[in-house]
């Protein structure tokens, strides 16, 4: 066997000045950064007043709690918690497919290869920027003053909420399409809708079912927050119980939450792996 060739540390450095021999500023930006980020979390703990002797002490207080929270017990309010579930579950699914129908056309008028007039493209997409930019739960507290406590607030806080978010997912998807097809279908003389009909649509619209089956999963969490600020489902029913201190309850209404978010999320995977996988055949 022969020796490796001794490499010449001399030659190299004469060939890649740029790699040995770095200027300061370079050598200094990643510490520099690190010690940036470090006082920034040092600034937020001292700013928010954290306490590691609070902290200690609320522990002993959580686990007090947990141990008032075994066994989980309804009670004689299954009933009643089942049906708060089922509106939760509801909020979500109205919420998030209103979002979607609403969503997609706008998403076209969003797109770089549909509509590539910088002018009418700039406004929708910063509109849908600004819808993004506000949390559900502000949505939530909005449209409970506008149309009342309840789940129709719920579903109109998620449907406006997730028409920001999937107009933009949306729009990356139909620009990331191929652009053969819609070229084969304007060379047979179709017209812009056939192009938007019979060469986008039909590539996008399983990458956007998986995106809507995910938003579904995600926001039966989301309709359970906004429950407790008076959006109706079961994060009503959750925050009654932690105000009047009924801890086996807390904890059978977590279990639900728990188990009804795992079911969801088995059967959005399922429909997801289903969709991609014809789409692979196809």
């Amino acid at each position: 066997m022969t020796r490796p060739q001794e490499v010449d540390t001399r030659e190299l450095r004469a060939r890649y000045p740029d790699v040995f021999d770095r200027p300061a500023s370079a050598r200094l930006a990643m510490p520099a950064m690190i010690v940036a980020a470090f006082a920034v979390l040092v600034y937020g703990l001292v700013d928010l007043d954290f306490s590691p002797s609070r902290f200690v002490a609320g522990l002993s207080q959580l686990g007090w709690i947990s141990l008032m929270m075994i066994p989980p017990d309804p009670g004689s309010s299954l009933p009643i918690y089942l049906k708060a579930l089922g509106e939760t579950l509801s909020i979500a699914l109205l919420g998030t497919t209103l979002a979607a129908l609403f969503a997609l056309p706008v998403s076209l008028l969003a797109a770089r290869n549909v509509v590539p007039s910088n002018i009418l493209r700039f406004p929708i997409r910063r509109f849908l920027d600004s819808i993004r930019g506000v949390d559900t739960l502000i949505w939530a507290l909005v449209w409970i003053n506008v149309v009342g406590l309840g789940p129709f607030a719920g579903v109109l806080a998620i449907a406006v909420s997730d028409f920001g978010a999937f107009g933009k997912l949306f729009s990356e998807a139909i620009e990331g399409a191929d652009q053969k097809q819609v070229e084969g279908i304007r060379a047979s003389g179709g017209s812009a809708l056939h192009e938007i009909r019979f060469g986008l649509l039909p590539q996008v619209l399983p990458v956007i079912a998986g995106q809507v089956l995910y938003f579904i999963e995600s926001n039966t969490r989301s309709a359970t927050i906004i429950g407790i600020v008076g959006a109706g489902g079961i994060g009503l029913q959750l925050a009654e119980q932690i105000r009047v201190l009924e801890w086996q309850k807390v904890s059978f209404l977590i279990l639900m939450i728990l188990v009804a978010v795992a079911a969801i999320d088995f059967i959005s995977g399922k429909l997801r792996f289903a969709i991609i996988g014809r789409r692979a055949v196809a």
